[in-house]
């Protein structure tokens, strides 16, 4: 660029310079006009013109040498020009063919990030599915693995039921060691006769015991099935708590196997069910409505359970309706049985009978079994209404005694009927007839978790007349009045309890419970002319002898010594006729699972209890002499240790 504009400029300066030399333009018609004769110049002048001609010529002659060095520059710079075109055109055309190429490679580059792109898809996919296909091939493993591990484990665990002919059978039960030590001889095996602890006046009262024993060992087995819409279940239920005739606790014990439980149900979709067989009664508490095998049972290892605790185990049919999950109520007749106490009572009236041996009772039990007019008849209602559990019950009972008015009674003739005649016979039937009672009562529950699955707090009560024998401590239904007749004993039972669950592997117990009998009692005059207590916990019975320990029991001897036979049992100093007011029994225990899983449950348990049973007080009043005595209520303590070791069936 610098070397045009430098030939530009000398061509403007060259040909400026020859126009500034350049004579002027003549007129038009110059060429027309002759031309004027010379004058002769004169000298001087001439020689300047001369000098001027010259000069020019020199100025043109540089000129034009200049001119001529400056076109040979022109050419040059033409040539380089021309050459710097050709290079241009090149470099034009090889970028062009640069262009074409990277457009080429734009696109080739182009089609390659597509097919990258798509190959990268590809391979995505392709990771996707092998990484697929590894995750199923690992899950196939594992399950093959576990399958294999199951098909392993099947011969050795078993399934938990088995299926015959569409009917799910479930095995259950647990074996049981265990022992019961007291410090007062009951003569019990490892359940409780808890009225049955010995005043101070028995033998047994200086004696404790210690006892082994397996007998509540139990087996069960589950039935379930659908017919239909409809539920049905079976269900039975063993254990060794049953005692024949030959049964003994010498060199092989050979206690009964006997059913606890043998029922059968079904149930429908609207709520109805219905029961048969052996099974608890209503008035046991339930963990939730009232179903079968959901009854909520003290932790207890005494078979017998708590006092206070009201449940019975009888022969029954029921028919419950649940209303969602929140109420249910159930109806249901029972088989009944009456239990008694009197004194002082005279042979005027019959209700009880001796087992009969052909017809499959222990005719062993002398007097224990009732003859029923009828079942007795339960009503119940229970609530959930999202915290707790609350439970009202109803027993309604009948009692039925064959009463003869001309039997052999406490009182002088004069109040004998004068249909008897004189001198009554005790052995007469005259007018003899058939008397009915009702008994009654009612309880309520309360179930209270205080801390969900970690506190319980239960509260139970029931009374009522002649309902004694649905508490555990089985005070006495009825005792009988002067005439023969019964007359239900008004009794009451509570328990309160408390139950911690501070683990799954831990379960703690605290009970405490009492069961009470009025006195139920009548006073007669006796032919001597001195008042008699007839009846149950009358004041004017005696109870002298409650406190001083007796020889044992012998049999009769042929000579009066040496004696021929051993003592056969405790015996007692005077008389102790001691009604029981009140059995009172506070508990504390524990229950730890050593191991708990799929192949069952093993754990163990102890039991502390304090035990007291108080009579009524007896004047000790003299029925032939009329003289009345110092007043005693007798009592007497129990304390007893009870430990089990358990092994469940998973």
């Amino acid at each position: 660029m610098k070397k045009i504009a430098a030939l530009a400029l000398s061509l403007f300066l060259t040909y400026g310079t020859a126009f500034a030399d350049t004579p002027k333009d003549t007129p038009k018609d110059a060429d027309a006009q002759p031309a004027k004769p010379a004058t002769p110049a004169k000298p001087k002048a001439a020689t300047k013109t001369d000098k001027s001609d010259s000069a020019i010529a020199a100025e043109i002659e540089e000129l034009r040498q200049a001119l001529q060095a400056q076109q040979e520059q022109l050419s040059l710079l033409k040539e380089e020009l021309a050459k710097r075109d050709r290079q241009i055109d090149e470099a034009r055309d090889a970028a062009a063919a640069a262009n074409a190429r990277a457009a080429e490679a734009t696109t080739k580059a182009t089609e390659a990030v597509n097919t990258t792109a798509a190959v990268k898809s590809t391979a995505d996919t392709l990771n996707t599915k092998v990484a697929d296909l590894s995750a199923s091939n690992e899950a196939l493993k594992t399950t093959v693995a576990t399958s294999t591990a199951q098909a392993d484990k099947a011969p050795e665990e078993g399934p938990a039921s088995i299926s015959y002919k569409g009917i799910k059978i479930t095995p259950g039960g647990f074996v049981e060691a265990a022992t019961a030590t007291r410090t007062h001889a009951t003569g019990d095996d490892i359940n409780t006769q808890f009225t049955g602890i010995p005043y101070p006046n028995s033998a047994l009262s200086r004696l404790s015991e210690n006892v082994f024993s397996a007998r509540q060992s139990r087996l069960s087995l589950l039935l379930e099935s659908n017919v239909g819409s409809a539920k049905v279940t079976g269900y039975v239920e063993t254990d060794f708590l049953g005692t024949g005739v030959t049964s003994n606790n010498r060199q092989s014990n050979s206690y009964v196997l006997r059913y606890r439980q043998f029922w059968g149900r079904v149930a429908f979709e609207n709520g109805f069910a219905f029961s048969g067989g052996q099974m608890w009664s209503l008035v046991t508490e339930s963990k939730k409505g009232i179903e079968n095998r959901q009854e909520a049972f003290p932790m207890m290892i005494d078979p017998q359970y708590i006092v206070g605790w009201a449940w019975q185990r009888a022969d029954s049919l029921r028919i419950t309706k649940s209303f969602g999950d929140k109420f249910a109520v159930g109806a249901s007749i029972e088989g009944p049985q009456t239990t008694y106490t009197g004194h002082n009572t005279g042979n005027n009236f019959l209700f009880n009978t001796a087992g009969a041996g052909g017809g499959l009772n222990n005719f062993v039990d002398a007097t224990g079994y009732t003859a029923n007019k009828s079942p007795d008849f339960l009503v119940k209602a229970a609530l959930d209404p999202g915290w707790g559990h609350y439970e009202v019950v109803g027993i309604l009972s009948p009692f039925r005694a064959r009463v003869y008015p001309c039997g052999s009674v406490p009182v002088i003739t004069a109040d004998l009927p004068a249909f008897c005649g004189t001198p009554p016979s005790p052995t007469s039937v005259a007018d003899a007839y058939n008397d009915g009672r009702i008994g009654g009562g009612i309880g309520v529950t309360a179930r209270l978790p205080i801390v969900a699955k970690k506190v319980d707090l239960v509260a139970h009560f029931q009374g009522g007349d002649g309902i004694g024998r649905y508490s555990s401590a089985q005070l006495a239904d009825v005792t009988a009045r002067p005439n023969g007749t019964l007359a239900p004993i008004r009794g009451a039972a509570w328990l309160g309890q408390l139950e911690l669950h501070p683990s799954p592997k831990f379960d703690i117990y605290a009970y405490g419970g009492g069961e009470y009998a009025a006195r139920t009692d009548f006073t007669v005059i006796n032919g001597a002319g001195f008042p008699v207590g007839v009846g149950y916990g009358s004041p004017l019975l005696n109870n002298s002898g409650c406190t001083t320990e007796g020889f044992p029991v012998v049999p009769p001897n042929p000579s009066p010594f040496p004696p021929v036979s051993s003592p056969t049992g405790a015996g007692s100093s005077g008389t102790c006729t001691g009604d029981v007011r009140t059995v009172i029994e506070g508990t504390l225990g524990f229950w730890h699972n050593m191991y708990q899983g799929s192949k069952g449950r093993l754990r163990w348990g102890i039991q502390y209890s304090y035990l007291t049973k108080i009579g009524w007080s007896g004047d000790n009043s003299s029925a032939t002499t009329g003289a009345i005595g110092a007043s005693v209520s007798p009592k007497a303590v129990d304390n007893m240790i009870l430990t089990s070791f358990r092994y469940y069936l998973p």
